[in-house]
């Protein structure tokens, strides 16, 4: 007898639950999901204790036929595709017809949905993928699907779930990104009958991000618009000065699914180049349009990856558009010396938090997790409280008139400036670190080391931009050796390192010999220089020399920069003022650290009580 078997319907069902759904966040995504593929204006997600207990996602979308209700729960079941061309022009979030007979595998669920607004509706239950009840109910357009008992069927599942707050980050997390990438939906998250997240569905992206972010956050975003003859890039970056400790705040979207890309997200961060500190990275929401037939995201079962067929030309607009963007606007750090109104948004967040914690401590709400959604002083988390969804509306009424700064679309006025740099005057020099100026628009406060800096970085980039490809002999040829598998791939790509200034032949099976390197190495740095262009070869299949060159730059340009402690003359104040004006960016030192920090008049006149 053969070994071969066709496995059981349900046993399917199960495999593929393990791929589809994974934890109750996938639930969520898989649900929410097909309400914005029906056309919903309004949808509502309500959890309990983690989604472990209860997952209910209803829509006032399109609904179900009474001839779709039971197909729907069959595998491979879709509306989404028809044909196999079909899957190379795909405009849906899903299209493979595994999510509802994935889901009913494991759980208890509910579907309850409409056409019509006449109040006729179709309600079925399932177990285990099993329909147990159909029946007609009164219901309006729409859908709702309740999940319970997520994985009672399969406790082994239980167990690789992490804890509940970990839970419910991942479902908030996910449907913020979903509010972002939808503005024009009114999304309403609620846990354990308090609400987390709340948008007005009124199209401004801006709206949502201050939902998520809070006010503060949204006036500092920058609005990108940009487009070629195969992408449209737009949405909105972070100024440098707003940062997060990881990547895990840039948002990408791609015809509206939320993507994770490695290399756009890298595109995103070079577009910034040497605005950003080290290990700080910006807050982004990006959206891409592009013809359905340059992408394929039929290559993951989450479908969180997708393919590009143009990658190349897309990464290079992306960091451009970002890259021009922040070349128009003015980064000097702005101080607020009469910080009143900082102090009262603080002491209006921590009551808020105060308040949140005194009205759940009596209740089953788990301590933990009003603990985890306390808002931190130190960094304001994606998965903010929409409890204080008012005192948020409120800050955005203040923060759109507030005089003097913002302008209606929420962009600094001062950022719009022509003259990105004003001139300045030095007066003196404080602690012989410092130099002290005056402008037109107030006092100003120089780092001489960075502002030194970036004029040798700039300068020693242009330098170098000119020896790209020269080349320099060595006086005692430097031998390497390298595994087979990884001496392959040096022979494979040996034209590009060539091509880049390196002299290098092969020397015996799985050696090479390197007779001249690239004009910009410096001396006694060449193995180490040498070992990283071959490295980026074996790891990219390509050289990203601009990359080197600047690591290299900016770490030279620090050694022969002004240091602190070094007392300047007038004379000498003047030149490096006048030299950092003429830079690209004046704002900060290769590293990212501000050159430029601003006090006011209006703010010196406010501390010394001359204006109120």
């Amino acid at each position: 007898m053969g070994k071969i078997t066709i496995l059981d319907e349900h046993i399917a069902n199960q495999i593929a639950a393990g791929e589809v759904v994974e934890r109750p966040a996938s639930i969520v995504k898989e649900l929410v999901e097909n309400s914005i593929d029906a056309g919903s204006t309004k949808i509502e997600i309500e959890i309990e204790e983690g989604g472990l207990t209860s997952i209910r996602v209803a829509d006032n979308g399109d609904g179900l036929e009474e001839d779709d209700v039971e197909k729907a729960f069959l595998r491979h079941a879709t509306s989404k595709i028809k044909t196999g061309n079909d899957l190379f022009r795909i405009t849906t979030l899903g299209f493979r017809g595994e999510a509802l007979p994935s889901i009913a595998a494991v759980s208890r669920l509910t579907l309850r949905t409409s056409t019509t607004q006449n109040g006729q509706g179709l309600e079925v239950y399932l177990e285990a993928g099993n329909l147990k009840k159909k029946q007609a109910i009164a219901f309006n357009k729409g859908t709702e699907i309740i999940i319970r008992d997520i994985f009672f069927n399969t406790p082994a599942r239980l167990k690789y779930l992490k804890a509940l707050q970990t839970e419910i980050g991942h479902i908030i997390d996910y449907v913020n990104r979903l509010s972002l990438s939808y503005p024009y939906i009114a999304f309403t998250l609620i846990h354990n009958n308090r609400p987390l997240l709340r948008t007005n569905g009124d199209r401004e992206l801006l709206h949502v991000i201050t939902a998520i972010y809070g006010a503060s956050v949204a006036k500092s975003m920058i609005k990108l618009e940009e487009e070629d003859k195969d992408f449209k890039i737009s949405g909105y970056i972070s100024r440098p000065e707003i940062t997060r400790a990881n990547k895990n705040h840039i948002s990408l979207f791609v015809n509206g699914r939320f993507i994770k890309h490695y290399l756009l997200t890298q595109a995103i961060i070079k577009g910034f180049d040497t605005l950003l500190m080290v290990n700080r990275f910006p807050i982004a929401v990006i959206n891409i349009e592009l013809d359905p037939s340059l992408i394929d995201v039929n290559v993951h079962p989450a479908k969180l990856e997708v393919r590009f067929s143009k990658e190349q030309e897309l990464m290079k607009l992306l960091e451009q558009t970002i890259r021009s963007y922040l070349h128009e606007q003015n980064f000097v750090r702005q101080i607020d010396l009469n910080s009143i109104a900082t102090k009262k948004e603080k002491v209006k967040v921590e009551q808020s938090s105060i308040n949140f914690y005194r009205n759940h401590q009596h209740t089953n709400y788990p301590k933990q997790i009003v603990d985890q959604f306390i808002p931190q002083p130190s960094e304001q988390p994606i998965a903010s409280l929409s409890s204080m969804q008012q005192s948020i509306e409120e800050e955005k009424k203040n923060f759109l008139v507030e005089e003097d700064l913002y302008d209606e679309n929420i962009n600094s006025i001062e950022a719009n400036s022509a003259d990105r740099l004003p001139m300045l005057e030095p007066v003196s020099q404080f602690n012989g670190t410092y130099i002290v100026a005056q402008g037109e628009a107030g006092l100003y406060l120089i780092d001489q080391h960075a502002a030194h800096e970036r004029i040798n970085y700039e300068k020693n980039l242009n330098r170098m931009n000119e020896e790209v490809r020269t080349s320099q002999e060595l006086l005692v040829p430097i031998t390497l050796d390298y595994p087979k598998s990884e001496a392959l791939l040096i022979h494979k790509n040996l034209e590009i390192l060539q091509n880049n200034g390196l002299e290098i032949e092969p020397f015996g099976q799985n050696s090479f010999i390197i007779r001249a390197m690239p004009q910009w190495i410096p001396a006694n740095e060449e193995l180490f220089y040498i070992d990283r262009i071959i490295q980026q070869v074996l790891e990219h299949g390509e050289i990203n020399m601009e990359l080197l060159r600047k690591d290299l730059i900016a770490s030279t340009s620090c050694k022969t920069s002004i240091k602190a402690n070094h007392y300047l003359s007038k004379k000498e104040m003047e030149i490096l003022l006048e030299d950092l004006r003429k830079t690209d960016n004046p704002f900060s030192c290769p590293h990212g650290r501000p050159i430029v920090i601003h006090f006011s008049l209006r703010e010196i006149e406010k501390m010394f009580k001359r204006v109120i």
